[in-house]
């Protein structure tokens, strides 16, 4: 039962991906997103990381995607871009996506700070090692997040001063 359950999760999940990608409609995208990541959190609790599977829940399905709705509502990606902006912008997602495949396999290889599959779920070695061993790029990360913040709430200003 727990192989059947994980194949179909995982299938799942790469049809919510698939069908992201494919969607021309940004709200069906967003609504794709969310159900991949409600099958990447069912794939955590059946790894015994359930901490990690209700964050996923909580944070990416939750708030996250409820900021991309917003997003998508409040600017207007159905304008036309000039077709030299288009082959640039399909050349920097092509590299993006090479990097991106590098990083997961590299990550793949090479598990860091996890010693054992017992104590990858338990919340207090995910604080230990987020808080000692990644305290930099865990506070890095959140000034990013506040600087993509502030630059989304100056776009829309700009946006409705024209």
């Amino acid at each position: 039962m727990a192989h059947f359950l994980f194949f179909l999760l995982a299938i799942l999940c790469i049809m919510a991906i698939a069908g992201f990608i494919i969607s021309k409609n940004q709200a069906y995208s967003a609504l794709f997103v969310i159900l991949a990541f409600v099958c990447t959190a069912g794939l955590f609790a059946m790894a015994d990381a359930p901490f990690v599977a209700v964050v996923q829940i909580i944070i990416y399905a939750g708030a996250i995607m409820v900021l991309f709705i917003f997003v998508i509502m409040m600017i207007d990606l159905n304008k036309d871009l000039a077709p030299e902006k288009k082959r640039w912008i399909t050349a920097a997602s092509v590299g993006l996506g090479i990097i991106l495949l590098l990083e997961l396999l590299f990550a793949v290889t090479k598990l860091p700070g996890v010693t054992s599959s017992e104590t990858l779920g338990e919340p207090s070695r995910l604080g230990e090692i987020l808080f000692t061993k990644y305290l930099y790029p865990f506070e890095i990360t959140s000034v990013l997040i506040i600087a993509a913040l502030v630059g989304a709430m100056v776009l829309m200003k700009k946006q409705e001063n024209e």
